[in-house]
């Protein structure tokens, strides 16, 4: 049984009082939801919070869930809109990683083969690209991340951010384009 296969049936179970229906769903989607809360907030204390709250407030409220998309995705739109929200309140800039540590790093290059002059280069580069990341308005950096870091589809991004493919597409083409323009003396050295 595949993974949204399966859900409709732990969902019905969870409605008819079954705690650990609600287990398996929270085992099933945690650490992808970690992953994707952790790039947009930068912060593995409020990726963790955000993770927990998503689940509680997808609890709470499974009796309104209508079915109408798939269970994950109406989760993800739960946790991506209190990520947008808590980076409108913080209202500063956040690392899309912390240089290196926790699970959304994934370095570009071995810096162990490097000389040391080319790793510092390497370190710099990435340095930039995650400042010029950080900077992006939330909701480019929502659309950012969902397509180019976590393979979403347009469909299930527009369903996520429950705004329409069009906003979707222009979001990240406008996302795309500042961050191109931070990083355009990068692509010419």
């Amino acid at each position: 049984m595949s993974e949204s296969a399966e859900d409709p049936r732990l969902i019905e179970e969870c409605l008819k009082g079954h705690s650990e229906a609600f287990a398996a769903l929270v085992r099933k989607y945690q650490d992808r939801l970690y992953n994707t809360l952790y790039r947009m907030v930068g912060n593995a204390e409020d990726a963790r919070d955000l993770v927990q709250d998503a689940f509680v407030h997808a609890y709470r409220s499974l009796n309104r869930f209508q079915g109408e998309s798939a269970f994950y995705t109406w989760l993800y739109r739960i946790a991506i809109n209190a990520a947008i929200s808590l980076k409108r309140r913080q209202r500063v800039t956040v690392p899309i990683d912390s240089g290196g540590e926790g699970p959304g790093y994934e370095p570009t290059e071995d810096p162990t083969r490097s000389d040391p002059s080319e790793r510092i280069e390497h370190e710099e580069r990435d340095r930039q690209v995650r400042e010029a990341l950080d900077s992006l308005p939330p909701d480019y950096r929502a659309v950012l991340v969902l397509k180019d870091i976590d393979g979403q589809k347009y469909e299930a991004i527009a369903q996520i951010l429950d705004c329409p493919i069009g906003t979707v597409r222009s979001r990240l083409h406008r996302a795309r384009s500042e961050l191109r323009s931070r990083l355009k003396h990068l692509m010419e050295e």
